[in-house]
């Protein structure tokens, strides 16, 4: 067992498969659906809210997990023996999640001072908040300390990126979520947004007159941050498995691409995204 743990959460949307082999543990996000209140990923799951978020006559609401959420799960760490933990966390300015977790922080080192807890606000948000807790997870499974696990994550924060689209922007417009990509919320419906994050918060990248174009725009961009290195992918959807192979099939034919994988948006991001999304989160590789 790792002498440092990591902790996320479920809107990290980290494949299943891959918390298990990494050890990565994971604070579940709140939906509340009328008077519902779900655990994302835990009482709710991806296939069953994306079957029922097209037919909603009105959007449910997604809140982060408070401090007594955080202190349950770095409690149970400590409690088997665990002094080092990482807690990585979406941005701050789209969820109150990192906040949370730094009151969580304060007040369990008070009682265990032995311990110690960072918070990483990632400034990002899905695979790309995930991107950063595998690699975190994997750093610590081979014995780093947590310093140097921390300064790991910290190298990728300016250039882990994501870029996602959809066929329209009605769930982040109506979720208050769309932040500097407000002016693409009046588009053409057969208009498909790039949209992107940005010192924390949504933006447009661009738009495109079909989803074939937006892909290729998508694979542009890639280039452009990659060039001729190596980087590291993860091809990201709502309910739109084949939508997101199609990205992967533009990308990987024109960058070495040295990891991927598929990943599906947990319902707690499906929410402000809507289903049909496609895009990926990737980084440059260092030689």
């Amino acid at each position: 067992m790792s002498n440092v743990a990591i902790v996320t959460d479920s809107t990290a949307s980290i494949p299943e498969p891959m918390l298990k082999e990494l050890n990565i543990h994971v604070v579940a996000y709140y939906i509340h659906r009328g008077k519902e209140v779900l655990r994302d990923l835990v009482t709710i799951q991806r296939d069953d809210f994306l079957r029922w978020l097209p037919t909603a006559t009105f959007l449910p609401t997604t809140a982060s997990p408070g401090p007594g959420d955080y202190m349950d799960m770095y409690k149970s760490l400590i409690a088997r023996g665990i002094q080092s933990i990482l807690s990585i966390h979406m941005t701050s300015k789209g969820s109150g999640a990192y906040q949370a977790a730094t009151i969580a922080q304060s007040m369990l080192m008070e009682e265990n001072p032995d311990a110690r807890i960072e918070v990483v606000d990632t400034q990002n948000v899905s695979l790309c908040q995930g991107w950063m807790a595998i690699e975190a997870a994997r750093a610590a499974l081979a014995g780093l300390s947590l310093d140097d696990v921390l300064a790991s994550v910290k190298k990728m924060l300016p250039v882990t990126r994501m870029i996602q689209t959809a066929d329209t922007l009605k769930y982040l417009y109506m979720g208050g979520r769309i932040g500097m990509a407000k002016r693409l919320a009046g588009t053409l419906l057969n208009i498909k947004p790039l949209i992107g994050m940005k010192d924390g918060v949504i933006i447009a990248l661009g738009q495109a007159r079909s989803r074939v174009q937006a892909y290729t725009a998508m694979s542009d961009m890639v280039v452009e941050v990659v060039g001729k290195g190596k980087a590291k992918v993860a091809y990201v959807h709502a309910g739109a498995l084949e939508e997101a192979r199609k990205i992967q099939q533009l990308v990987d034919g024109r960058v070495e691409v040295v990891e991927s994988f598929f990943a599906e948006l947990s319902p707690a991001l499906a929410v402000h995204t809507g289903p049909g999304t496609a895009g990926l989160c990737f980084y440059p590789v260092e030689e």
